[in-house]
């Protein structure tokens, strides 16, 4: 004991040097940012882009300075040549540039991931340092190689107190809070493979419940912008998950790695500036995600471009001109071979029939035109109401809102465009004109702005904004000189207006990207892949032209309709074929037999289901409540209750719902009672919150006032919106119920938890479990 006290004292030193630098550099960058910002917008516009540059650089240093404050450093490396190397959450140097501890990302970093006995890679011992806060409450020691540390004989002092897996099992024990932790210090090396592989090309990334496909997924994004920085810091990383919920839920692990700048977002906010809230049956989210409704948009644009039936003439100064049927299809053909979006390419087509109508108008004069009058000709003929309808009616310009919401509004457009469709099938289709946009639209408005491009007449609006803009700030730097009596000096009002333009904040490459539906990205990361359906994918793709992509699921896990059965059906007509598959084979989330329960459940059920080895065994992990269906409610309540006690929350006792946000409590030994979510076919969802809500555990229900099952020892909700998510502790409701939407959906529920799965039953078990009786009232 005396010896391990004296180890933890001796690391207890090492941890406050590190701690000890780690406020010098912030205190540092924050007086850099402060002398920066008290330049203010001044200097010539080169100065104002350093100053903005600098700025933008500290801040952005800062923020990553205080994301490590947690577990800043959490192991030690014993290397064969005495040497010893500290591995933490960034890279630190003393003043001397002396390195004081190795990022984890680094080379040099990988051996505490990956070393094992039979290949220690140059270590004697790894060490875990366990820390709360900044105190070191424990220390986990792994031998890799006895005879250098202690001799040929052995030393039993020092063999006192090793273990190999006690840092991980600590972490997977510990309670759950509402927030994602990562897995940095206890990286597995099937994890750190997957983590550390090669930028170039498509990675699919497989794994069932409890692999920890999310966490691989997040700390590759920090390793590939540790690893290739000069090539994705200009274009970014872009992260996909499947809800705003599960976003909430992961946003402290990027900047807990130490990487801020990632883009994080929904497939149905991929689309800038759309709030996508809609809700609609999956029997029509399926259809809109079929490939063939890529040919269906392209079809209802180009029925956009036709051609009149019959001539319309137009008098002009008393002399007719006649938009003819033959000159419109013409002008209509060469503007289409020109392979331009739509939009573009009207800005051709209306400057060849203003031509054409042109030289009508000088034929009918009977003599030559100077080619100034000659385009004071066209101005007129583009400004005659009666000839701009007409050129409109044969080719509008559109946006991708007017173009998607008519197509699905009107009955004879979606005939025109749809004939792959049946009419039962556009019959789904079809709604009000108006209707709120859903996610399953946002696909279809990318491709119809991809096929559509920026319209013309639009960004003649915004010059003309904009010089409407700048003649307001030229008025206003003129009065400022006028009342500063400096007029007639070295400053003049262009030259003070263009500063007013330019001294707001700039935007970092994230801003950027995420308000721009073209930017392309280095690399993108998809979680939960398995739900995107072909339409998804063709929108993601656009993002990404290089191909370099993380894509992470479990096609035994898929809910959306239109989503993945299996990788290569989904992925090879898109990516035809150049992408490679690694797997994840080890459930470190769910007890053994809860996983092997579900495991069975859904093989039974057909779903193509991984083979899996569950990390740990968890005494009274699973119990089954049989019940008659009037007593569903009361039973759930009462095992809810019985389930927050066993978790060390008190019943009506408010003081426990705080929620640490954004602390892995296992990791840093913090402690932390846990939670419970309650999980119900859709349709139960309101009746057994409302039950809760009046029950003793009823405060744990909404934490802070907002009811995000995040912020909440308790979380009632359906099966689809838990995915993503783990617990301490799942009551799973009427489990026959949840399997009727959908297998996937059953799988997913009965594999949130990381202590017990607590199943209420009215009904006969799906095939997989075992016999209700064998489990009694008692867990096994």
């Amino acid at each position: 004991m005396t010896g391990r006290q004296d180890q933890l004292h001796e690391e207890q030193a090492a941890v406050d040097v590190r701690y000890a630098r780690l406020d010098a550099l912030r205190a540092q960058t924050a007086a850099r940012l402060a002398r920066t910002r008290r330049v203010g917008p001044s200097g010539s516009p080169q100065n104002r882009s350093e100053r903005d540059a600098f700025a933008t650089l500290y801040e952005d240093r800062l923020a990553q300075l205080d994301a490590v404050e947690q577990r800043l450093c959490f192991g030690r490396l014993d290397l064969a040549d005495g040497g010893l190397r500290y591995i933490g959450r960034i890279g630190l140097t003393d003043s001397e540039h002396t390195s004081l501890l190795t990022d984890w990302r680094a080379p040099a970093a990988q051996p505490f991931y990956r070393a094992t006995a039979a290949q220690p890679d140059g270590l004697v011992r790894r060490r875990h340092i366990v820390t709360r806060g900044r105190a070191v409450t424990g220390l986990e020691d792994e031998v890799l190689d006895l005879a250098l540390l202690t001799g040929e004989d052995g030393d039993e002092a020092v063999l006192a107190g090793l273990s190999g897996e006690g840092a991980l099992l600590a972490a997977l024990a510990a309670g759950r809070t509402g927030r994602m932790g990562d897995i940095v210090a206890t990286i597995q090396a099937e994890q750190d493979a997957i983590i550390r592989s090669e930028l170039a090309g498509a990675l699919v990334v497989q794994g069932g419940p409890g692999t920890g496909k999310t966490a691989v997924a997040l700390h590759r994004a920090a390793y590939l912008l540790y690893a290739h920085r000069r090539t994705l810091e200009r274009s970014g990383v872009l992260l996909l998950g499947p809800s705003r919920t599960f976003l909430r839920y992961i946003d402290q692990v990027l900047p807990s790695l130490g990487e801020t700048g990632v883009v994080t977002t929904t497939v149905a906010d991929l689309f800038p500036g759309l709030d996508a809230v809609g809700q609609e049956p999956d029997a029509v989210a399926e259809i809109k995600g079929r490939p063939t409704m890529a040919r269906v948009v392209a079809r209802a644009v180009r029925q956009r471009q036709r051609t009149p039936r019959e001539p319309v003439t137009v008098s002009i100064d008393g002399r007719p001109v006649t938009v003819t049927p033959r000159d419109v299809a013409d002008a209509i053909g060469r503007a289409q071979r020109t392979g331009k979006p739509h939009n573009l390419a009207r800005v051709g087509f209306v400057r060849d029939m203003l031509g054409r109508l042109a030289q009508q108008y000088v034929e009918g004069l009977g003599q030559s035109v100077p080619p100034e009058d000659r385009a004071d000709i066209v101005e007129e003929l583009r400004t005659t109401r009666e000839i701009r309808v007409a050129l409109n009616l044969a080719w509008m310009p559109l946006t991708p809102e007017r173009l998607v919401d008519d197509l699905l509004s009107k009955p004879h457009r979606l005939a025109a465009a749809a004939p792959d469709l049946s009419p039962a099938e556009r019959d789904l289709l079809l709604r009000e004109p108006g209707s709120p946009w859903t996610p399953a639209d946002v696909p279809l408005l990318d491709e119809a702005a991809e096929l559509l491009g920026e319209d013309d007449q639009a960004e003649r609006a915004q010059a003309a904004e904009n010089a409407r803009r700048r003649s307001a700030e030229l008025d206003y730097a003129r009065q400022v000189l006028t009342s500063s009596g400096a007029g007639g000096g070295l400053v003049s009002a262009e030259v003070l207006a263009e500063r007013f333009a330019h001294s707001g904040p700039s935007l970092t490459t994230a801003e950027r990207a995420a308000s721009d539906r073209t930017w392309t990205y280095g690399h993108v990361v998809v979680d939960e892949a398995q739900e995107l359906s072909p339409m998804a994918w063709r929108m993601v793709l656009r993002r990404c032209p290089t191909r370099s992509m993380t894509i992470v699921g479990d096609v035994a896990q898929t809910a959306a309709p239109g989503g993945a059965r299996r990788w290569d059906a989904m992925l090879d007509p898109v990516l035809r074929g150049s992408w490679r598959l690694a797997e994840l084979t080890v459930n470190y989330r769910t007890p053994a037999l809860v996983a092997r329960t579900a495991q069975d459940v859904a093989t039974r059920a057909g779903l193509p289901v991984s083979d899996l080895t569950s990390a740990r065994e968890v005494p009274r992990s699973l119990l089954v409540t049989p019940t008659s269906p009037g007593a569903v409610v009361g039973a759930t309540v009462d095992a809810t209750v019985e389930a927050l006690r066993a978790l060390g929350v008190a019943p009506g006792d408010g003081r426990h719902d705080a929620m640490p946000v954004g602390v892995d409590a296992g990791a840093d030994g913090a402690a932390a009672a846990g939670r419970v979510a309650v999980i119900a076919a859709d349709h139960r969802v309101r009746a057994l919150r409302d039950a809760l809500s009046s029950s003793p555990v009823g405060d744990h229900l909404h934490a802070d006032g907002s009811g995000s099952v995040l912020d909440a020892r308790l979380a009632v909700m359906g099966p689809r919106a838990s995915k993503g998510l783990e617990f301490d502790v799942v009551v799973l409701v009427e489990p026959t119920e949840v399997a009727r939407s959908g297998a996937g959906d059953l799988y997913v529920a009965m594999t949130r938890p990381t202590q017990a799965l607590r199943v209420v039953t009215s009904a006969p078990l799906p095939d997989g479990f075992a016999d209700v009786a064998s489990y009694s009232s008692q867990a096994t």
